[in-house]
């Protein structure tokens, strides 16, 4: 299992990007949620089978046609047996 913590940021807010997130995690596989941050970065916790995690954080490079995605940084987290109940988007 592979957790990760990400940041990304650009034009990331008011234009679909969570709900996006969310279909496109739930279609891949893997747990965790997304929200957005009161500077205009959106943060997503993942985790699952590494190779779908990395799936995913090749999509969030680009995210959904309405965004643009300047930067994707990305911190690998030590699984600490925390559970997801699937995925979600926060507030």
């Amino acid at each position: 299992m592979k957790k990760i913590r990400a940041i990304v940021s650009g034009q990331v807010q008011g234009v679909g990007f969570r709900m996006s997130t969310r279909s496109q995690a739930r279609q891949i596989g893997i747990d965790g949620f997304v929200r957005n941050l009161s500077n205009g970065n959106v943060e997503i916790m993942a985790k699952g089978e590494a190779q779908k995690v990395d799936q995913f954080l090749e999509w969030a490079k680009s995210g959904p046609p309405s965004a643009v995605v300047n930067k994707l940084e990305v911190e690998v987290l030590v699984d600490d047996g925390e559970e997801f109940d699937g995925f979600e988007i926060r507030k």
